[in-house]
């Protein structure tokens, strides 16, 4: 499932994406969780901080092999993302969840047929105000992504482009 060449053979074939724009790299430096070390997916985006009522909404719907790319302010003051939440999105359908911010039960989320990278983790839990945004541009770990742009995560790094880049 969600086979494609590693993210830097892509980086190589389409390094004239990068003058322009339409390839970009994520900060090096996530943290890697989950059963999936490798996952590619059109992006579905939120953007929220410190209150985790949309992502868990987001994750209880069809993710139809799609990842759920969260702006989450780079806080890690709280996880936005924990066990409960990995493994309902991973039983709905979700490639794989890529936040710049906290998350929290690791040894769950490793348990889960998902792939998930973070830039931190934490213990506590966020807050539920119902509050953030969804279907949106983000900017995520120094790079922007747009709903329906492709997002490819390997051990070498994630990579965003605005096609997708595999057959």
């Amino acid at each position: 499932m969600n086979a494609f060449p590693a993210t830097t053979d892509l980086c190589d074939a389409n390094e004239a994406l990068f003058d322009s724009g339409e390839l970009r790299v994520l900060a090096p430096g996530l943290l890697s969780f989950g059963a999936r070390e490798r996952f590619c997916g059109s992006a579905r985006t939120i953007k929220l901080f410190e209150d985790n009522s949309l992502l868990a909404q987001a994750v209880k719907e069809p993710g139809d092999g799609q990842v759920l790319v969260v702006d989450a302010g780079g806080s890690r003051r709280c996880a936005v993302l924990g066990g409960n939440l990995a493994r309902s999105a991973a039983d709905n359908g979700w490639a794989g969840v890529i936040i710049d911010g906290a998350v929290r039960d690791v040894d769950e989320i490793d348990g889960c047929a998902i792939g998930v990278r973070a830039t931190a983790v934490t213990p506590r839990r966020s807050i539920k105000r119902g509050e953030g945004q969804r279907d949106l541009v983000v900017a995520v770990c120094g790079a922007i992504v747009r709903p329906g742009d492709w997002i490819y995560a390997d051990r070498d790094g994630v990579i965003v482009s605005a096609r997708k880049l595999h057959g």
